[in-house]
């Protein structure tokens, strides 16, 4: 076998996704027995899930994209944005930090997630043995920036807190805010429902 050590299913050992504590193998079909959790070598069904909700977040990335992300009302007459047009709206006002910032967060990253997942999913699915170590890494860089997507739906339900002045202006949620959300929330789903230990499973076989 090619192998760069001992692993922890050779050594007859499994741990807790919850607690991390580890234990016989034999001794956890009961589960864990510190915090009551299901144990298993591995995640059940991990690529099934990961792949269903990636297919998920990722239709609902296009009305995400084209839907109105919030209307301004102001005297009667709305103005509606999407994320794209609100960057533009602030590069028009010169705010070209505040344009970065939803830029990426907003449009980028969802879409790299997507893109790093489908492609983690792919390699699994091939059972490739290029590069184990940077496709983990890329499943930790995955998995933490998933939280900094949020940055729109924070931002609009702040405004909608502070800018309710009757009948002046009001700001509403759009359909593109709950898509986008739903794609956040989706993809960190996604990337907790995949295991990693898939990535290595491969090397561990026979050649």
């Amino acid at each position: 076998m090619s192998r760069a050590g001992l692993t922890a299913a050779d050594a007859g050992l499994v741990a807790c996704h919850a607690c991390g504590l580890v234990m016989p193998a034999g001794s956890a079909h009961d589960g864990c027995r510190r915090c009551r959790a299901p144990v298993h070598q591995r995640k059940p069904d991990s690529l099934q899930r990961t792949t269903a909700l990636v297919l998920a977040a990722a239709t609902l990335y296009i009305p995400a994209n084209v839907f109105p992300i919030m209307t301004v009302v102001s005297f009667g007459k709305g103005q509606s944005d999407t994320i794209l047009s609100g960057v533009v709206a602030f590069i028009d006002a010169g705010m070209y930090p505040l344009a970065m910032l939803v830029l990426f967060a907003s449009i980028i990253v969802p879409m790299l997630k997507l893109v790093g997942l489908t492609f983690l999913l792919i390699s699994v699915h091939r059972r490739s043995r290029w590069r184990p170590r940077d496709r983990t890494v890329l499943y930790r860089v995955v998995e933490y920036v998933g939280r900094w997507s949020m940055i729109d739906v924070f931002v609009i339900s702040l405004l909608a807190a502070l800018v309710q002045l009757g009948s002046i202006a009001t700001i509403v949620p759009g359909i593109g805010a709950t898509s986008f959300a739903a794609v956040v929330v989706i993809t960190m789903f996604a990337a907790a429902s995949f295991d990693p230990r898939l990535i290595w499973d491969v090397m561990e076989e026979e050649s």
